[in-house]
């Protein structure tokens, strides 16, 4: 069996019933003892309610096959109250552990000992003591419903959130290796088309260098070559960056809108984000910065709403993403899972910086300085 949940786990965060019915049941139990006639009884009460909660203490500690030893001993415990004192309601507490079993055979074999358990102390009960029962027999019919009902509640919605987290971590690692197959790709590609040229350029600049003193035509003829061979490779180079995707902030602005809408999360926008005579390469850094800082909001900030900034300055671009949050730990701006790193690495590549204020909320500051060249510059 996997591990169980913790200790503070005893009384769960989304019930079945709410937690203060949960610590009703915890406080019956005293009811259905202190009104039995003797002294002795209530000794056996107390005892056993002791034995019970240490039992159900034990068995969120305890793994493999003591687990199952453990429910074992609260099944027993659960019999003798309900035969001595009418209790039925320990069941509730047996039936919301076992629904947090998630090996199938375990969680089966531990689901149907408990309910024929439960039966059959109802019922013996109904034959030996009829007037301690039968004044209580609707809430009876309502803990063997929550005995039923409870346990595979809690068991697939545990599978379905288990489920729900490997799916998450696939979609990652496909994500992944698509960015180290690109990476793969865009290396090859360069090596191809830059390698050879950039080799010839080498040798033929080595060749220039000795002939410059002996032959000055031949080694003008090299230079001539070289500069042809150059002009060649960022050609070919132009061409491999024009077949990659670049993606523009306005195409990024339609994602992220549907990213937000389905997190329920309120936007607003501040700002043209078509910025004028900005080099692709750039829009698209600033591009995937502003998904990662949105999908940082989504994921980890628990807001309710989201604002988007942009502003061409003189000398920088400037995008800004706020959202109403809890805000970032002081020391966890580059804790791994939060992807502020990766937007700092990509900003390097443009000579960009990134900037961080926290308090309510949390408010993430790109910048990246303007550096225009002409096209002309550019063939130069």
């Amino acid at each position: 069996m996997d591990s169980m949940q913790s200790w503070f786990s005893i009384f769960p965060k989304n019930p079945w019933l709410s937690i203060y019915v949960w610590v009703i049941f915890c406080l019956l139990p005293f009811f259905f003892i202190f009104r039995a006639s003797s002294r002795l009884e209530i000794i056996v009460g107390l005892t056993l309610l002791l034995l019970f909660f240490l039992s159900y203490r034990f068995s969120f500690k305890s793994k493999s096959g003591l687990v199952y030893m453990w429910l074992s001993f609260e099944m027993v415990i659960n019999v003798v109250m309900t035969l001595l004192f009418g209790f039925v309601y320990f069941s509730l507490f047996t039936a919301f552990f076992i629904g947090n079993i998630r090996h199938p055979a375990g969680f089966f074999i531990m689901y149907g000992l408990h309910i024929a358990t439960t039966l059959g102390a109802i019922i013996f009960g109904f034959f030996i003591e009829l007037d301690l029962f039968l004044p209580q027999l609707h809430f009876l019919l309502i803990s063997v419903i929550g005995t039923v009902l409870l346990p595979f509640n809690l068991y697939y919605r545990n599978k379905r959130e288990n489920l729900e987290g490997q799916l998450e971590v696939a979609r990652e690692r496909i994500s992944e290796l698509i960015i180290f197959e690109e990476r793969q790709r865009i290396a090859r590609d360069l090596h191809d088309t830059l390698g050879q040229k950039l080799s010839l350029i080498g040798l033929k600049s080595d060749l220039a260098g000795k002939l410059i003193s002996r032959d000055s035509e031949a080694a003008e003829r090299e230079i001539q070559d070289i500069r042809q061979t150059a002009s060649t490779a960022l050609k070919e180079v132009r061409e491999l960056v024009s077949d990659m995707r670049a993606t523009t902030l306005a195409e990024e602005l339609i994602r992220i809108r549907q990213i937000l809408m389905a997190a329920d999360i309120a936007l607003s926008i501040d700002g043209n984000p078509e910025f004028q005579n900005v080099p692709p390469l750039v829009e698209n850094v600033l591009s995937m910065c502003l998904k990662e800082a949105v999908t940082n909001v989504v994921k980890h900030s628990a807001a309710t709403t989201c604002h988007l900034t942009f502003q061409q300055l003189p000398d920088e671009l400037l995008i800004q993403v706020e959202d109403d949050g809890i805000g970032i730990r002081i020391g966890e701006e580059d804790r791994p899972g939060n992807g502020l790193r990766g937007i700092r690495e990509r900003l390097e590549f443009v000579n960009g910086s990134l900037a961080i204020e926290t308090g309510k909320g949390t408010t993430l500051s790109i910048h990246v300085p303007i550096i225009i060249k002409s096209h002309e510059e550019v063939e130069r």
